[in-house]
């Protein structure tokens, strides 16, 4: 059961503001009926380049300016908590969507403190401020949406992936702290009643995305005359899901919070969800690599002559990756009315317009 949330005339927090997701959500909203207060936060951290944090803030700002709805940036770290609490005091925000996090697998191996502070004291810090004002009075969130990951089901043999799968074998640190993130959620719905969703992305891509994924990763090394290096001998596949979808996807799960309700053994029933957000279609890595290639060639960023072959190089599976993600989103579309539906050739070919556009501009 669902209980309906109102963001006309309220206040929205969105963590990770100027990320991927963060910033996309932001617009998302800006575009919305009626007229909410947005604030966001984020560290600006140096994770990759943050000139592109901030290209992506200009473009909230520009929308901003002919929205009805308000935007507010705080720049800090949710690891901090004075500054969390200061925030919450400020704005006193209805609704909480936590985004804030380290990404990434392969970092995580050689960079765990990084997550353990960003990923599992930022998301208590968030959760804490959720639960109280610091007069120790209730907070007033109505709900909170947070982030965890596909990377949660690990190696798991069952595809399509659902919510109810086990997903306590993690194959990498990342994986485990988003995993972190549901159970240290589910206590918080069980023993405060608030209202909590997760959200489990899929591979998420398209226009000012992160760099350090493949996507976007190959498309700058094939660029500068350079050779991808593709896993598993490239018999991976991905659910791709564009960014656009993953926006909506959120927007429409903020909403929608759990009920409070009791069970058959008459006790309270924890005001916990989570939900898949992915496209539901597997594509082998070839094909969108493919893709890839073909629009970097029509929009003049490679010869037509290109020669794909001679610049991959095929490797053994490594360390923290999967073979294959494919994601179930069933109960998404039965509770909230939405399934993805964008083309990974057609995301594809609106991420290396952008390339091509930002780039240009860049230079």
């Amino acid at each position: 059961m669902k209980t309906r949330i109102e963001l006309n005339n309220k206040t929205v927090l969105i963590t990770g503001a100027a990320g991927f997701i963060g910033f996309s959500l932001v617009r998302r909203l800006l575009s919305a009926p009626g007229r909410i207060n947005i604030v966001g936060v984020d560290n600006l951290n140096d994770y990759y380049d943050p000139a592109l944090k901030e290209y992506r803030l200009r473009l909230v700002s520009d929308c901003a300016a002919s929205s009805a709805s308000a935007w507010t940036f705080r720049k800090g770290d949710i690891s901090d908590k004075s500054f969390v609490g200061s925030v919450f005091a400020e704005f006193r925000p209805a609704v909480v969507v936590n985004l804030a996090a380290q990404p990434g697998v392969r970092y995580s191996i050689d960079h765990p403190d990084v997550y353990m502070l960003s990923n599992v004291m930022g998301f208590f810090n968030i959760l804490e401020s959720c639960r109280r004002r610091p007069d120790g009075s209730p907070s007033g969130v109505e709900h909170l949406v947070f982030a965890s990951s596909s990377s949660v089901y690990g190696n798991g043999p069952k595809v399509p992936f659902e919510v109810t799968d086990r997903t306590d074998s993690p194959v990498s640190l990342y994986a485990a702290t988003k995993k972190s993130n549901e159970l240290m959620a589910h206590a918080y719905a069980k023993l405060y009643e608030i209202p909590v969703t997760g959200l489990r992305f899929f591979t998420v891509y398209g226009p000012a995305g992160r760099p350090d994924m493949f996507y976007y990763s190959a498309a700058d090394t094939l660029v500068r005359g350079g050779s991808i290096r593709i896993f598993n001998y490239g018999r991976c596949k991905r659910d791709f899901t564009y960014i656009d979808d993953v926006a909506e996807g959120v927007y429409r799960v903020m909403q929608g919070a759990p009920s409070r309700h009791t069970g058959e053994d008459g006790l309270p029933v924890p005001t916990y969800a989570l939900y898949n957000i992915g496209r539901g279609r597997p594509e082998p890595l070839p094909e969108f690599i493919g893709a890839l290639q073909s629009e970097l060639i029509r929009t003049g960023l490679l010869p037509a002559d290109y020669d794909l072959e001679s610049h991959r190089e095929l490797l053994p599976m490594q360390p923290g990756d999967v073979p294959v993600t494919f994601a179930d989103c069933t109960p998404l579309e039965r509770d909230y009315g939405f399934r993805p539906q964008v083309d990974f050739r057609d995301g594809v070919r609106k991420f290396v317009e952008w390339y091509r556009d930002y780039y240009h501009a860049a230079k």
